[in-house]
């Protein structure tokens, strides 16, 4: 019998960990407001800034408004407040009608149909409190553990990240999995290397296809701007934490995904399936655009390995930080949540994996992790790149 734990079921029937009100902007020239709204208000308002939308291809924009519908379709979502300057191409209106389909409650607000900065912030604060209500009526109930889509992602790495907290993440991954979940990770530039062993777990030739292709665009953007990522070394961070080739990474980059079969590869911030296994996602390296992807594409709870430390959260989904470096944990454990440095003293990787999903299921019941608590909240949209437009046919 599968785990339980107790969430948010919504309307749609998918069931959040958390029951925030989010206020979006639709671009950057809203952000600062949406912010402003966001901390004024309080919990449990939480802003979304972000860089993009202002004015852009039309590919671009449709992948910032597929990470911003995304955002607010999250089942961690109870309600949202999407904020617009007033002059973007992304429109408020249909962004509020694709996350409207989820059956939550949802409103707009126009800076410059308001009367700007002071007006706008006035009528977020009311806009926020009446959706706090409204989100306030839910209530936790029983859920399965096979609802939970939970997100994968490694920053800061080192050699420990590899042999311990990545393998113990990649446990945790295949227990969920046993028990009917989905997990999922991305991250296609630290495939390279090791995307023959992804590529064997495939299901089929399709998703084999699908897999390799991802990798070769990845490839060839970063050739497009003079770089090699087959003939490069890690980053000088990577380097300094102990690894010594991109296939090192790699092979430890992988392992946090489990050894589960690969079912399926996602664009990014795409939906992630309820109940689907091990489902890759196509996202740039930067590991904060690849948390908001996922996110954007329905998990509920992200896992965040990093050797070397780091502090990096996310305002929807709670981040389970784990390590595998003694000395990071020593230094910086009130920023990590699990202690993954135990496999040196002789804790398996399933003792560790087991305590991973412990930690997994209890933060779905509501504990909190330490960058909630710290209240760590980094947010950035991925822009598609100019070899990605001209894929598209637009005038880049």
């Amino acid at each position: 019998m599968a785990p339980t734990f107790t969430g948010y079921r919504r309307a749609d029937g998918r069931v959040g960990v958390r029951n925030h009100v989010a206020v979006i902007p639709t671009s950057v020239a809203a952000s600062s407001v949406a912010d402003a709204i966001a901390s004024a208000a309080g919990s449990p308002a939480r802003a979304t800034p972000h860089q993009m939308g202002t004015s852009q291809p039309r590919p671009a924009r449709e992948q910032t408004e597929r990470v911003l519908a995304g955002v607010g379709r999250n089942p961690n979502v109870g309600a949202a407040l999407v904020v617009e300057l007033g002059t973007e191409d992304v429109d408020a209106e249909s962004l509020a009608d694709e996350i409207a389909e989820t059956g939550k409650a949802v409103e707009t607000l126009s800076i410059r149909e308001v009367g700007g900065t002071r007006a706008a912030l006035a009528r977020g604060e009311e806009l926020v409190a009446d959706l706090a209500d409204e989100a306030g009526r839910a209530r936790r109930e029983e859920a399965d553990a096979s609802e939970l889509v939970f997100g994968v992602e490694c920053g800061g790495s080192d050699a420990t990240s590899g042999i311990a907290a990545n393998p113990a993440v990649g446990n945790a991954c295949d227990r969920l999995i046993d028990d009917g979940g989905t997990a999922s990770f991305s991250e296609t530039p630290e495939f390279i290397g090791a995307e023959h062993i992804l590529a064997e777990r495939c299901v089929d030739d399709g998703v084999r296809e699908r897999l390799l292709d991802r990798v070769s665009t990845r490839e060839s953007m970063a050739e497009l701007m003079g770089v090699d990522l087959r003939g490069a070394q890690p980053t000088p961070g990577n380097q300094e934490g102990g690894l010594t080739t991109i296939e090192e990474k790699s092979l430890g980059a992988i392992s946090k995904g489990g050894t589960r079969p690969v079912r399926g590869i996602v664009d990014y911030a795409e939906q992630l399936p309820v109940g689907g296994g091990l489902v890759l996602m196509d996202t740039p390296g930067y590991d904060v655009e690849s948390v908001v992807g996922k996110v954007a594409g329905g998990a509920q709870i992200v896992a965040f390995t990093t050797g070397r430390g780091s502090t990096t959260g996310n305002p929807i989904a709670p981040v389970i930080k784990v390590t595998g470096n003694p000395k990071t944990w020593a230094r910086m454990a009130n920023n990590v949540d699990v202690n993954a440095s135990t496999v040196f003293g002789g804790e398996s990787i399933a003792a560790v994996g087991e305590r991973v999903y412990e930690a997994l299921l209890a933060v779905a019941d509501g504990r909190r992790t330490e960058a909630e608590r710290r209240r760590l909240e980094e947010f950035a949209v991925n822009e598609i790149q100019p070899n990605e437009l001209a894929d598209a046919g637009a005038d880049a």
